[in-house]
Order: C-alpha cells, then structure tokens, then sequence
C-alpha cells in the first residue's frame, strides 16, 4: 500500500475518476485477493479527499 497513493494521485492528475479508481481496485481484487484490495480503500478514499478541498 506504501506506493498506492502516489500512483493514485499521478492517474488522478491524468484524467481518471474517482469512479474508475473504484473500478480499478475491484479488477484488481480478483488479481490481488480481496484482503489487499480491502486495504487500499481507505488509501483511495484519503487521496480523494484530500484532492477535494
């Protein structure tokens, strides 16, 4: 998870939404496991937070 939140904000800043951030961390669920990507979303959240104020 250390490296999630710098990738997330460099593809926030090239176009992607937040709903395909979303949409991301399901794919990659089946790819990943389920735990992993459970972890990454309250990384997301706090990156797309954080860019909302």
């Amino acid at each position: 998870m250390g490296q999630l939140a710098g990738h997330l904000n460099r593809a926030l800043s090239n176009g992607l939404t937040a709903e395909e951030a979303g949409e991301v961390v399901a794919h990659l669920a089946f790819h990943t496991g389920w735990p992993t990507a459970f972890s990454a979303g309250p990384v997301v959240r706090e990156v797309l937070e954080k860019r909302s104020k």
